[in-house]
């Protein structure tokens, strides 16, 4: 009989048996998640009833339950304190549903990979649930789901306007942003004896008010003027109607972002309204719960909680997404890029938070006694790779500011930019015993890059196994501006820094940039450029990104509205499921998969001048073989819809002639 795997921190409850194993009767706080219990901290909902148990509390676990009734919400009792609902690491629509609206084949978050291990809008039901369960027990909404979707919103999924998530789940409290701070204070201040209803001045925190409240600050004409008012934000009728007004809620929005300025927001649905509060400090801004308490968290102390590091012992099957971190480290949190289709930004926050040396090497140190380790370490990063410790030469500055990304249209004056300390972060995990290899998974920011050619050196001749993924998105200036990205040319420097250094670090080393196809601003011109400039380079994608609007980012007031939310100018959209085909089939040119469909697109572009053999065509014309096959399709469609067909229209099938030619270097693994 095997002997069971020891571990070093007792797993959080997920059952009464581990409560009485911990003498509790009863838990304080309660988290239900969406995602499979990995006691590990890139797991959201995990990290934060980790940092609560830190804090003294009783906290409980129920990941994944069945949702089809209230009995497993019962699972632990009722808590003393709050429910805590996320649906996990990622919005539940996105977890599900493809850029083209089609099922995923695997759930990366659930045991298996399965796929009806959560609900569609987990966060609402999770909540209502709760609420049947225990109708008296106080309801905090968290996680990114509720995060962004917490004004009303554009749902690609269903094609509409929905209102923000707080209706619909019926809780009593939104926490948004990463929500240490905001869930810390109301745990701390319920249990002091506070009623959640009175839990109104919490930063990072949203709730709903009654229509006498809404009137009150409808009926102030200064409340754009000062800061210390209130935005009130174009209500969700008129957004509803109006897509003008759903730009002007997006860049309202967008203005009140900066934790240093922003004022709170209000928006009406109906007789009642959402009222948000200003947005949570960073954890190393300094100051504590209460004015005049200095802070005494700090990111070095959540990667120092008592993690695993390993999914719950009940599990028998693999979990895909803590097979891709659970040999990573996480250097920072944030991103300043503020780029329009990412809602990196709109979650974690503009400021760059970042851990001490001391406390990535402890971390380097835990993962060398995991008994699986073998040297590896997969990714030193974060969001970006390369923002650590990166920040404004100025406090002051920096909570005056209002510019939505400190690099576009170009790099800020006011921000330093120096990559000394990650690059001796990354010297010093490379040095520690038992490490042999230290590769940076995650996406550099070339334009950040290319102004450290010590970093460039460093990272091609220590950190890459072969191939570097960045993410130049697109050529087109046009669309490029759009994305808020850096000019073309800027990657193109980045990839000669790139190439000279790997040639002189003695290493064949490839960069892999990755593609946004249907993005707003990018009509089948622009995609015929770029496909134009990958094959001048050499280059074939082979993980291709659909642009998918998520909700409250730039671009998806864009799909949705026509309208540049930053400017309030038109902007062209690809909105079909057909033309986003067409424009992603221009990227992959060359699979001939994709021929029938970057045919079609370049006749639609009018640039049937690169349908042919020569050495300056995209794609060769039809072939007998893909002729035969669109007939047997055609056909078939036309049999479906009762017509009838002479015999001629189904051809006998043609054999395909070999290709020739050099095959393709093996592309990038997928995003």
């Amino acid at each position: 009989m095997a002997t069971p795997a020891r571990h070093a921190h007792p797993f959080l409850p997920i059952s009464r048996a581990d409560m009485k194993a911990r003498g509790w009767e009863q838990c304080d706080i309660i988290i239900v998640t969406g995602d499979a219990y990995v006691d590990h901290p890139a797991f959201g909902p995990v990290l934060i009833a980790r940092f609560l148990e830190g804090r003294g509390f009783k906290v409980g676990l129920i990941p994944q339950p069945d949702w089809h009734s209230a009995e497993p919400f019962r699972a632990l009792g009722p808590p003393r304190l709050f429910f805590g609902v996320a649906a996990g690491n990622l919005d539940s629509m996105l977890n599900r549903l493809t850029a083209q609206k089609k099922n995923r084949s695997e759930d990366q978050y659930s045991p298996g990979g399965r796929t009806s291990c959560r609900p569609d809008r987990a966060t609402i039901v999770y909540a209502q649930r709760c609420r049947e369960a225990y109708p008296d027990v106080p309801i905090v909404l968290g996680g990114i789901e509720a995060s962004l979707r917490r004004i009303a919103h554009y749902d690609y999924w269903s094609d509409k306007v929905r209102r923000s998530i707080l209706f619909d789940a019926k809780a009593d409290l939104l926490v948004f942003g990463m929500g240490e701070r905001p869930i810390w204070e109301i745990a701390d201040r319920l249990r002091n004896g506070e009623r959640v209803e009175d839990l109104r001045d919490i930063r990072g925190t949203a709730y709903l008010i009654n229509d006498e409240a809404m009137r009150a600050l409808e009926a102030d004409p200064a409340r754009r003027a000062a800061d210390d008012k209130v935005v009130v934000l174009p209500s969700y009728e008129e957004v509803t109607q109006d897509a003008r007004a759903f730009a002007v809620m997006s860049r309202d929005f967008q203005m009140e972002t900066n934790p240093g300025n922003a004022r709170p927001l209000a928006q009406r649905h109906g007789n009642r309204a959402i009222y948000i509060n200003r947005p949570a400090r960073p954890l190393e801004d300094g100051t504590g719960l209460r004015p005049g308490e200095p802070s005494t968290v700090a990111m070095d102390e959540l990667y120092d909680l008592a993690f695993n590091r390993v999914p719950h012992p009940m599990y028998s099957e693999r979990i895909p997404a803590y097979e891709t971190v659970k040999h990573s480290v996480v250097l920072m949190r944030g991103c300043f890029g503020g780029c329009t289709f990412c809602s990196i930004t709109e979650h974690e926050g503009r400021v760059i938070q970042s851990r001490s040396a001391e406390s990535v090497l402890r971390e380097v140190r835990a993962l060398r006694r995991m008994g699986d380790f073998r040297g590896t370490i997969t990714d030193l990063g974060g969001p970006t790779a390369n923002m650590y410790k990166l920040k404004c030469k100025s406090e002051d500055i920096e909570r005056r500011c209002r510019k939505l990304s400190c690099v576009h249209p170009g790099v800020c004056e006011n921000l330093q930019t120096d990559h000394g300390p990650l690059i001796d972060v990354m010297k010093q995990v490379r040095a520690e015993a038992g490490v042999k290899h230290v590769f940076i998974a995650s996406g550099v920011r070339y334009d950040l890059a290319e102004r450290s050619p010590e970093y460039v050196k460093e990272l091609a001749a220590h950190h890459v196994g072969g191939q570097l993924s960045v993410a130049p998105e697109h050529v087109s200036p046009r669309v490029l501006e759009k994305m808020k990205k850096p000019g073309i040319e800027s990657f193109e420097r980045f990839q000669h820094m790139f190439a000279c250094a790997s040639e002189d670090a003695g290493k064949e080393q490839y960069d892999i940039p990755y593609f946004i196809s249907g993005h707003p601003g990018s009509t089948l011109e622009d995609m015929v450029e770029l496909a134009l400039w990958l094959k001048e380079k050499g280059k074939r994608p082979r993980q291709v990104q659909d642009f998918i609007p998520t909700p409250m980012a730039v671009a998806t007031a864009m799909y949705h509205t026509g309208l540049d939310p930053l400017k309030m100018e038109p902007v062209y959209t690809a909105k079909g499921l057909r033309e986003k085909r067409l424009q992603k089939a221009l990227l992959l040119y060359w699979n001939p998969e994709h021929w029938p469909l970057a045919r079609e697109a370049l006749r639609q572009a009018r640039r049937e001048d690169l349908i042919g053999r020569g050495p300056h065509a995209l794609v060769p014309p039809e072939s007998p073989a893909e002729a035969a096959r669109r007939q047997r399709t055609e056909a078939a469609e036309a049999r479906d819809a009762g017509e009838d067909l002479p015999r001629a229209a189904y051809p006998r099938p043609v054999q395909p002639r070999p290709s020739a030619g050099r095959p393709a270097r093996p592309g990038p693994r997928s995003r």
